[in-house]
C-alpha cells in the first residue's frame, strides 16, 4: 500500500485492477450497498438537522456539534468494518455511534452498534442512554458494541485503541480499531506517542483525520506545515492516504485498503479524509464562526455536497434515476431549510423511534449522583 493515495474514482480504480496494477480493490460494491449507503448518508444528516430543530423548538438543551457536510466520512469508513472491529468516535461523530454495523438491520438488536434510542437518549439526558445524564452528547462507549469510549482530550483516545487491539491480539482475535480525530489533534503529543507505538508493534489501529479546515477557530495552514496530514505518516514508517471527504465511496475504500493492511499484520495507518465543517465548531461558536470564516469559503466548502455527489455516482452506473434523484433535495441545504418531507420516510420514522423515547424517558433519580463515582464495598 503506497504511502501516498490519492482520490481517485471508481472507474479509475477498477480500470487499474482490470490491467493487474497492484492496487487490489476491496470488496465490491453491489447496487443494494450503494443504495445502503445513500439511506445512511440521508440519516446522519437528518439527525443533524431534526436536533437543531428540537432544540430551537425548546425541547432539547447542551451543545450540538454538528457533522453536516462530513456524513461520507463517518458512513463511508464504518461501512466495510466487521462487527467485530472498534471504533473510536469524537465529538462530530454522535451518528457513528448507531451507524456502527447498519448493514446487519437497522433495527436489529443484535447488530453490534448502538439502538437509536441509546444514542438519543444520550443526548437527551435520560433513564435509557449510556451515561445516564452524565454528560449529554458524545462521551459514552460501550465493550459490547466494540465501541471505545469518547473523550474530550484530542488524540487521547488513540492510545487506548492501541492497549484494546493489543488485547485482542493476546487473545489470537483479528479485530482492528478505527479512530476518529480532527486534523488540529495531530499536533497534540498523545496523537505521536501513540502512533509510535502502534507502529512500532504493528498494531492493527487506523487513524481517521478528518480534515475540516478548521481546528475551531484555527485555519489548517496554522495548523501545520504541509498541505497533507497524512504525511503525519511518514515520520512513523506507515502508509499515509488521501481520501476525498465529500466522497462516500473514496472514503470506503481508501479506509478498507487501510483495515485489511492493519488485519493482515503489517500495521497501522493514517487516512486523511479532506472536509469542510459546514457550520461553527458547535452551535455556541455558529455566530462566531460566521465572522472568522471568509463567505466564499464557507460557500465553496459546502458546494460538494456528500449526498448529491454519491447520487450523481449512482445516476452513472444506473443505480438511480435523475427523477429518483430529485425526489430527496436535501443538498446544499441548511436545517433551516429542510422538513422531514425532504427525507425519505424510512430515515425520519427511524430517528423518531429515537426521539419519542428520548423525550418520554425520565430523568434518572437523584441517588444515582454517586453512581459509577466510588467502588461500592459491601
Amino acid at each position: 500500500m503506497a504511502k501516498t493515495d490519492p482520490a481517485r474514482t471508481t472507474k479509475e480504480r477498477q480500470s487499474k485492477a482490470e490491467k493487474g496494477a497492484a492496487d487490489p480493490l476491496p470488496a465490491s460494491l453491489t447496487k443494494s450497498d450503494y443504495q445502503e449507503l445513500l439511506l445512511q448518508l440521508y440519516l446522519a444528516r437528518y439527525f443533524d438537522v431534526r436536533l437543531i430543530k428540537e432544540k430551537k423548538r425548546g425541547r432539547l438543551r447542551g451543545t450540538l456539534y454538528s457533522s453536516h457536510n462530513q456524513e461520507a466520512i463517518l458512513v463511508g469508513s464504518l461501512f466495510g468494518l466487521r462487527p467485530t472491529d472498534w471504533i473510536s468516535p469524537i465529538h462530530r461523530d454522535m451518528p457513528a455511534f448507531f451507524l456502527k454495523d447498519m448493514r446487519a438491520g437497522w433495527s436489529n438488536p443484535n447488530r453490534s452498534g448502538m439502538s437509536i434510542e441509546e444514542v438519543c437518549g444520550q443526548v437527551w439526558g435520560k433513564v435509557g442512554s449510556p451515561g445516564r445524564a452524565r454528560d449529554n452528547w458524545s462521551h459514552i462507549g460501550s465493550t459490547k458494541h466494540k465501541i471505545i469510549h469518547s473523550t474530550s482530550m484530542l488524540a487521547g483516545t488513540i492510545p487506548a485503541a492501541c492497549g484494546v487491539v493489543l488485547a485482542d491480539r493476546l487473545d489470537g482475535k483479528d479485530s482492528v480499531a478505527l479512530t476518529f480525530n480532527g486534523e488540529g489533534s495531530t499536533a497534540q503529543g498523545v496523537f505521536h506517542e501513540a502512533i509510535n507505538f502502534a507502529s512500532v508493534h504493528k498494531l492493527p489501529v487506523v487513524t481517521i483525520v478528518e480534515n475540516n479546515q478548521w481546528a475551531f477557530g484555527t485555519p489548517a495552514h496554522l495548523e501545520y506545515a504541509l498541505e497533507d496530514f497524512a504525511r503525519r505518516a511518514d515520520g512513523y514508517g506507515i502508509p499515509g492516504l488521501i481520501a476525498d471527504g465529500q466522497d462516500v465511496i473514496d472514503v470506503y475504500e481508501k479506509v478498507s485498503e487501510a483495515v485489511a493492511w492493519a488485519r493482515s499484520g503489517k500495521g497501522p495507518s493514517i487516512v486523511e479524509c479532506k472536509s469542510f465543517r459546514a457550520y461553527g465548531h458547535g452551535d455556541h461558536d455558529d455566530d462566531r464562526a460566521a465572522k472568522y470564516r471568509p463567505k466564499d469559503e464557507v460557500k465553496a466548502g459546502r458546494s460538494r455536497d456528500p449526498i448529491g455527489i454519491m447520487k450523481e455516482k449512482m445516476i452513472e452506473l444506473g443505480y438511480l434515476s435523475q427523477k429518483e434523484a430529485e425526489k430527496y433535495p436535501v443538498e446544499g441545504k441548511g436545517a433551516n431549510d429542510l422538513t422531514d418531507e425532504d427525507f425519505p420516510k424510512q430515515v425520519v420514522e427511524y430517528l423518531a423511534k429515537g426521539v419519542e423515547f428520548a423525550i418520554a424517558s425520565p430523568v434518572p433519580p437523584p441517588e444515582e449522583g454517586a453512581m459509577w463515582v466510588f467502588r461500592e464495598v459491601e
